[in-house]
């Protein structure tokens, strides 16, 4: 019998950005709720600065720095794929199997429902290993030993319900916990000082495959109209998404800086925005994290599972759009129904709404 102080949970969400912000708020609900428990999590390296700002040395566990959990355990799974076999392969994945087995999980909660993830999980040695009844693998459901029916449509609402099965809490939805890194602050300041007090508006064009990715010429207007109501414009560029970003400020007529960073810079830059605007990518679900007013562009997949959430947003999709997550390469012709005037009409809508809520907690 675990009592509440040694109570100790493994999380396994490895991966991508956007579905470990979707999986962040039902940790943080259990994390309120049973503030003694220990909390640990499995991560791929890449997405490790959603977790901790560890700067290559561990952060304090529940510090600013690393506030949820009390471990960050790794696993490229991703490099380990492309090498199965080889000698580095197999030692790394019996270390991680010996490192997950020592804690003496209570219960292991895996929101990714795969089979990678499953095999994880039960390399643990946990009697308890909880996953959803119907997973994104099929396969996945026989590795677990509870399986939970979910009834939300938003996968943070489905995360929540699984949440709620490992104690049997009621857990409302309440805005994730992200760390804060001193050095990605400084730099994040250093970056904005000249722009001398202007709202931040980040604009965010790439996406996982084309057929999500609104045109640039587009996001080139929408830079130059919010540029001309007094926004410093940014435009984000993750990892070989640099000509999108450069393409849209050059387009934009100057009116747009592109901006390539760290996922640790990503979030102090996300946390001074006044306005995000783009399409179902991790950037955007990173602002809708933070509470930050929000602008999604959707084409072929569907906003009511995967939209904005627990922020103000306003969304934009055509009703012609079907749900397809084809990686084609050439935008979803619904997407292509949405207009740059449509887009300023809800940014305009989401930032008046901003502002009157700011004002009536400044009244207060």
């Amino acid at each position: 019998m675990h009592t509440q102080s040694s109570f100790r949970l493994l999380v396994v969400r490895l991966g991508a950005m956007g579905d470990i912000l979707h999986a962040l708020p039902a940790v943080t609900a259990l994390r309120r709720a049973h503030p003694s428990w220990t909390i640990d999590w499995v991560i791929e390296p890449a997405w490790q600065p959603l977790l901790t700002a560890s700067n290559g040395t561990p952060a304090e566990p529940l510090s600013p720095a690393q506030p949820l959990v009390n471990r960050v355990h790794l696993a490229p799974v991703k490099a380990w794929a492309r090498r199965p076999l080889s000698g580095n392969t197999l030692r790394a994945i019996a270390g991680l199997r010996r490192i997950l087995k020592a804690p003496g999980y209570s219960a292991v909660l895996d929101f990714q429902g795969a089979v990678r993830s499953a095999l994880i999980a039960r390399a643990t040695g946990s009697a308890r290993v909880i996953g959803e009844a119907d997973p994104r693998e099929g396969a996945a459901k026989w590795f677990f030993s509870e399986r939970i029916g979910t009834e939300g449509r938003h996968v943070i609402e489905q995360d929540i319900e699984l949440a709620a099965a490992v104690a049997g809490d009621t857990l409302p939805f309440v805005p994730p916990l992200l760390p804060i890194d001193p050095e990605a602050e400084s730099w994040c300041d250093r970056l904005l000082a000249p722009f001398r007090r202007r709202p931040l508006a980040l604009l965010k064009p790439g996406a996982g495959w084309g057929a999500k990715r609104w045109p640039v010429e587009r996001y080139a207007a929408v830079a130059s109209a919010l540029a001309e109501r007094g926004f410093c414009v940014l435009v984000n560029a993750g990892p070989g998404e640099e000509p999108l970003a450069e393409s849209v400020a050059a387009q934009s007529g100057g009116a747009s800086t592109p901006v390539v960073c760290s996922l640790a810079q990503l979030i102090a830059l996300t946390r001074r925005t006044a306005l995000a605007v783009g399409g179902d990518t991790g950037p955007i679900h990173l602002a809708c994290a933070l509470g930050r007013p929000v602008v999604g562009i959707y084409g072929p997949t569907d906003p009511a599972r995967n939209g904005p959430y627990g922020t103000r947003f306003r969304v934009l999709r055509s009703p012609f759009s079907q749900r397809n997550h084809a990686r084609r390469n050439q935008p979803e012709a619904g997407l292509l129904t949405i207009t740059p005037e449509d887009v300023l009409k809800a940014a305009d809508e989401v930032i008046a709404e901003e502002g009157g809520a700011t004002r009536q907690e400044a009244a207060r």
